[in-house]
């Protein structure tokens, strides 16, 4: 329940990481407003994995739990909404919602997220997160030692093969057109009989999100239960460019080793700042996030 507009910190994003953000704050007494839409990245993946007492859970049952244990912390406030605007504002921020209710705080935590840009191919979309994927260390171990595909190409399409080579040897290369590899590096894939395929895709064939198989522009096509691709992505909200924060040369939130950003009084955690995208990272930035805020205002306190 929101009884006021002004608070010590607001946390923009309520997913895993803008949650424990949350709780550590909470238990800190700071008074926290968590402004949240709903829509959390991972919401198509059906379990989540190597997030240690939560292997193989459902993502919604793990935000679940987590807004249960936050909303235990009486300081903590929820706002299910967009934030469309943030200005600065005397020695704080003002925050404004699509509805067009304003808050105002000392400190924001951008906890928002990236969104990923995928490609414009028939059916790519609905087995995005479900057997369509980014990261072995989430979800390799369910597909081992199946016939699996990666998207990819050159130097960064050469490494991804190395690393997924780990979890099956039923692997092919797919570039979705000419080959980008050395003349080095096709002659190591091919001595790990590794395939590289240059046809061009046109569809990928799924059942309610599953792929069966992959589909080319020639008509031929090859059977896979599993495809990895590290997808390009662009910050999932606006905001923190509105404000001025720097991004790295990667798109992400350039933070220093407290997770500030480069504007003063602006934290950031989870996936819009770590490279490496997973539920246990998002919960570990949020978690440190949180402390490094209580931090900066005990500081500010003892001027």
């Amino acid at each position: 329940m929101i009884h006021n507009n002004t608070y010590e910190v607001i946390i923009i994003g309520g997913s895993y990481s803008g949650l424990s953000a949350a709780m550590s704050l909470g238990r800190s007494l700071r008074q926290v407003l968590v402004i949240d839409s709903g829509l959390p990245c991972n919401r198509q993946t059906p379990n989540s994995h190597n997030f240690i007492t939560h292997d193989g859970e459902k993502p919604a049952v793990i935000s679940a739990k987590a807004l249960m244990q936050v909303d235990f912390y009486d300081t903590v406030h929820f706002y299910n909404g967009l934030a469309i605007k943030t200005v600065e504002a005397g020695e704080g921020f003002e925050i404004e919602t699509q509805s067009g209710d304003v808050f105002i705080s000392k400190k924001i935590l951008f906890a928002t997220g990236v969104r990923d840009l995928l490609p414009k191919i028939d059916g790519f979309e609905e087995c995005w997160g479900i057997s369509i994927l980014h990261c072995p260390y989430c979800h390799g171990y369910e597909v081992k030692k199946e016939k699996t595909a990666i998207i990819a190409n050159g130097d960064l399409g050469f490494e991804y093969a190395k690393l997924i080579s780990n979890w099956t040897t039923d692997l092919r290369i797919l570039t979705n057109g000419k080959s980008a590899f050395t003349l080095e590096q096709s002659k190591i894939l091919q001595e790990h009989k590794i395939q590289i395929v240059e046809d061009e895709i046109a569809v990928v064939k799924q059942e309610n999100g599953y792929v069966q198989h992959i589909v080319f522009k020639n008509q031929s096509k090859i059977e896979v239960k599993a495809i990895y691709f590290r997808s390009p992505f662009e910050q999932h909200c606006p905001l923190p460019g509105s404000l001025g924060c720097e991004l790295t040369e990667q798109g992400l939130l350039k933070v220093d080793a407290l997770q500030k950003t480069t504007i003063p009084g602006v934290f950031a955690s989870g996936d819009c700042h770590i490279q490496a995208r997973s539920v246990a990272m998002a919960v570990s930035s949020g978690s440190f996030a949180g402390a490094s805020i209580n931090k900066e205002l005990i500081d500010e306190s003892f001027v």
